[in-house]
């Protein structure tokens, strides 16, 4: 019975936080209307940050309700360390899935706005991870997180995943 609250917490919460922050504001500033392109592969780059930002923060989301039975939400959080599919090779996907959503948009749309936002939302995301998150997992799993933390890199993936 606890996947149940788990699951529908994080589907709110993945519309609420991610889909204000990678939908609804680079489309408040572009209206997805295409400029000129950046440069000549912009698009293309663009479209691809969009195409593999967007299965990775789904399946972040899926392993924080699924296997930590609880949400990305400090409201509630994971009863369980998530070190399972894509957190073996990068500790934080989800913030990384959200800027290479944003990035992606801006580079699609041609919109240097867009990508000023998103390396804001980036810098917000490393305070927050730096500042609150990681001392908040630390101690609620000890050591645990901190094996995890020794392997696992904040941002850069691994090229192997991590089996601990």
């Amino acid at each position: 019975m606890q996947r149940a609250p788990a699951i529908i917490g994080s589907a709110i919460f993945l519309v609420i936080a991610p889909g204000t922050l990678a939908v609804y504001l680079p489309w408040y500033l572009t209206l997805w209307h295409f400029a000129p392109a950046l440069f000549p592969t912009a698009r293309v780059l663009g479209a691809a940050l969009i195409v593999a930002g967007l299965p990775i923060l789904l399946d972040s989301f899926a392993r924080f309700a699924l296997q930590g039975l609880g949400t990305p939400a400090p409201v509630m959080p994971p009863k369980r360390l998530v070190v399972t599919g894509l957190y073996r090779y990068v500790r934080n996907p989800m913030y990384v899935a959200v800027t290479a959503l944003i990035a992606g948009q801006g580079l699609l749309f041609g919109s240097v706005m867009v990508l000023g936002y998103g390396a804001i939302v980036w810098a917000g995301f490393f305070l927050f991870v730096v500042a609150y998150e990681e001392p908040v997992l630390g101690e609620q799993f000890g050591d645990e997180y901190k094996r995890y933390r020794a392997n696992v890199r904040r941002w850069l993936p691994r090229i192997t995943p991590w089996r601990g």
